[in-house]
């Protein structure tokens, strides 16, 4: 389902609706009700039902509620506690007949005080099987009857609450084997889960139970034998604290400089050599650490790891997992050749896939990875970017076809004769040629756009230069583009997280300094601005803006990706206060969220809600997990102040992971990352301005340079830096000329004004050696 409507389509307005007393808010000229109970529901509080008539009045004529279950007038016949709720998710179950709660200690004392099992129901906004379960249970009368008069139902919106989804996502994994969403999970009124599944639908298929049969199985057995239920919840809730509570014991040793040859054999072992990737399908791009791949291939020179780096995004970038019209990735290949995707794009996914490229491009010096870098960074400046500056989270999988009904991926594919109506004769059929178009499709009918075959060999066939033939493709796209922003847009979810916020200016600050893009380093300072203004509470991060306002307590991964994406940035146009804010917010995540026995980092803050278990991730997800982000940001600090305090923590971060890092490296891709700047001899890089110059020369040579283990201080002589940056104390602009500093452990090679020199330099790869990580 999709709630972006075309304007058509959004004449409805509000009116009367004759229902059992119901409460009643005049707004203008219309009247908006709500009934006095849901289906099989007890009667809603008045004091809720006055509150949920008051959203529903401001909601305004163009308002389209998702729900079948409408008035003549094109108001819901149905309201629940989620209309008070700021999360886009929540919102869309806000008019389903179920009687839903937010997560909160309100359903669990309902629960309590009913004898009830609750329903926990987790998902996101563009999740498409959240929306087909929503569609053919939670909008349907008689299911949503028997679920209110059985159960307490919740709903949570995973992106705000990732605590909450991690803990009952590993009760569905040790009940299932597997997880994914939407996730249902069936819980004692203490919260203890006891049963659990994914997707389930509204009739008995390919070995999946009907919906209704599993909430009356559970609710039988939890009626007649409850003791049994709850001694079952309290097996399983300790067996998740100890998954997620393990510890090692405490120690300062780092993981050997051997993990690295394991994690690439492991990787090695499971690579498709033919399409890239991991294994065959669906594929992630995240579940390839690319980025290690790059310092494997440095650190040793195996050809063999750059080769697998250029595969996979050569294909992925040819597939259809990049949206060749619009720039940016969609979330996952459902195929091997990357060519069918699932086609939400989410923001996360194409933060960390421009900076992947934009690395790639340092390393190898193929343009090509840098313009995929440029059109998905130009595809979040034109979609994903809030007119406050802050970026949105995600479109969906579906949106509508012109008679009505959505459809995964109608908005992003093509017959021959649509494109024959927006292009010329010869430049549709180039385009055609080059996307590989058929008049049958490769997806329902039409047709998934994808570089069929390479540029060269498609431009030899139709007799024309290579460089024409580009030129044709591009123009093409932009014409197509526009076409195609006439059909109904797939939802967008406008929540702006902190950190995913956080990834994307990591990425636009990284491709400003790198491509020397104003335009991109302008962006990430403008996001930053937004979420350290409108997102920060007496000193402390909220975790997502919706709605008009900033809400939620912040996660760990919140202030890691932040402070990552501050500290590229600082990097990027030298201003002080953006390093200055990263520590700041630095001695929040060591006061607040550290372990300080057993090392690395919460997820929660000390004051958070106290859920049954308190996680401390480590292992890499689609996202970058929290303490590998934090790891590596402690090692930057470290290098720019000479804080004892910031070695110190990173050595523990580091060896509290150890062990499980030597078992699964392949699964600690991200933290790798900082464990081989660990191994590494960082380059502490200064470049000092004279009075009235710049630095740009020595600059030219530092952008394009695959330098991955360094920190970079641009400074002006005589403004006073090393008050606040110890690094660049005693370094000034000789004989008055930019002049650069390449450090490695406190110790400079001879200071240069010539590009020449400094390109050796910071190219110069240390032998790597294994420190105890002591503070200078």
């Amino acid at each position: 389902m999709s709630t972006r409507i075309c304007p058509q389509l959004l004449a409805l307005s509000l009116a009367l609706a004759v229902l059992s007393e119901p409460s009643t808010v005049r707004a203008t000229n219309e009247v908006v009700s709500i009934p006095k109970a849901l289906p099989g529901a007890p009667d809603l509080p008045k004091d809720l039902r006055e509150r949920l008539a008051k959203a529903l009045s401001e909601t305004g004529p163009d308002y389209v509620p998702r729900t079948r279950h409408r008035h003549g007038t094109g108001a819901p016949i149905y309201s629940n506690r989620l209309l008070l709720e700021s999360s886009p998710y929540l919102q869309q179950h806000a008019h389903n007949p179920v009687n839903w709660f937010p997560w909160g200690d309100e359903a669990f004392e309902t629960a309590k005080r009913l004898g009830r099992p609750v329903l926990i129901s987790i998902g996101y906004s563009t999740c498409h099987w959240c929306h087909v379960m929503e569609e053919e249970s939670f909008d349907d009368i008689e299911t949503a009857s028997y679920m209110n008069a059985h159960f307490v139902a919740i709903k949570v919106d995973r992106e705000i609450r990732p605590d909450v989804d991690a803990i009952y996502m590993k009760a569905a994994q040790a009940l299932t084997g597997r997880g994914g969403w939407p996730l249902n999970v069936w819980a004692t009124p203490d919260r203890q889960p006891f049963f659990a599944g994914t997707y389930f639908p509204p009739d008995d298929q390919r070995g999946r139970p009907a919906f209704r049969t599993v909430l009356e199985s559970i609710s039988e057995s939890y009626a007649s034998n409850p003791e049994q239920i709850e001694a079952s919840a309290r097996q399983l809730t300790a067996r998740i604290r100890d998954q997620i509570e393990g510890r090692v014991a405490v120690s300062t040793e780092i993981p050997p400089i051997g993990v690295f040859d394991r994690a690439f054999e492991q990787i090695k072992a499971s690579f498709d050599p033919v399409n890239g990737g991991i294994g065959q399908r669906p594929k992630f791009p995240s579940s390839l650490p690319l980025r290690f791949l790059l310092r494997h291939h440095r650190r040793t020179g195996d050809e063999q790891a750059l080769a697998m780096v250029r595969t996979t995004l050569s294909k992925m970038a040819a597939g259809g997992l990049q949206d060749q019209v619009g720039g940016g990735f969609h979330r996952y290949s459902t195929d091997a050749e990357w060519l069918v995707p699932h086609f939400e794009k989410m923001l996360y996914d194409n933060a960390l896939l421009a900076i992947t490229y934009l690395e790639a491009w340092q390393a190898t010096g193929a343009e090509k990875f840098a313009r995929i870098t440029r059109k998905t960074l130009d595809y979040v400046t034109r979609e994903m970017t809030s007119p406050t500056g802050g970026f949105y989270s995600a479109t969906d999988a579906d949106s509508l076809t012109p008679f009505g009904h959505a459809e995964e991926g109608y908005f992003f594919t093509w017959t021959p004769a649509e494109i024959d109506a927006v292009l010329d004769p010869p430049t549709a059929r180039a385009v055609k040629t080059y996307y590989g178009v058929t008049d049958t499709g490769n997806f329902e009918g039409r047709n998934i756009l994808h570089a069929a075959r390479p540029l060269n060999e498609v431009a030899k066939r139709l007799e024309m230069p290579a460089t024409e033939l580009s030129t044709k493709i591009e123009l093409a796209n932009a014409a197509l583009y526009e076409k195609r922003a006439e059909r109904f847009a797939p939802h967008l979810d406008d929540k702006i997280l902190v950190a995913w916020n956080g990834l994307m200016i990591s990425a636009f600050a990284r491709a400003g300094f790198a491509l020397n893009e104003p335009a991109y380093t302008d962006r990430a300072t403008r996001a930053a601005e937004f979420v350290l203004t409108r997102l920060r509470r007496k000193g402390r991060l909220m975790r997502h803006f919706s709605r008009g306002r900033a809400e939620g307590s912040a996660f760990l991964d919140d202030y890691a990706f932040l402070i990552a994406g501050l500290l590229d940035l600082y990097e990027a146009d030298a201003d002080p206060r953006w390093l200055r804010e990263a520590i700041a917010l630095q001695n929040v995540l060591d006061e607040r969220y550290a372990d300080a026995l057993g090392g690395g980092y919460f997820a929660t803050a000390d004051d958070h809600e106290v859920l049954i278990t308190r996680e401390k991730p480590g292992y890499d997800g689609a996202e970058p997990s929290g303490n590998s982000v934090a790891l590596l940001n402690l090692l930057r600090l470290g290098e720019w102040t000479t804080r004892a305090s910031f070695h110190e923590s990173a050595v523990l971060t580091i060896s509290a992971f150890r062990e499980l890092i030597e078992s699964r490296p392949s699964a600690f891709g991200e933290m790798l990352l900082a464990l081989d700047f660990i191994h590494d001899s960082p380059k502490e890089i200064v470049l000092v301005r004279p009075k009235g110059g710049d630095v740009e020369r020595l600059l030219a040579r530092l952008r394009d340079a695959f330098v991955p283990n360094r920190v970079v201080a641009i400074v002006s002589e005589g403004d006073g830096a090393a008050e606040w940056i110890p690094l660049v104390a005693g370094k000034s602009a000789l004989e008055g000329l930019p002049t650069a500093y390449v450090c490695e452990n406190g110790v400079c090679a001879y200071p240069t004004s010539d590009p020449e020199v400094f390109s050796r330099q910071i190219r110069i790869v240390a032998a790597r050696k294994n420190p105890a990580l002591e503070a200078p």
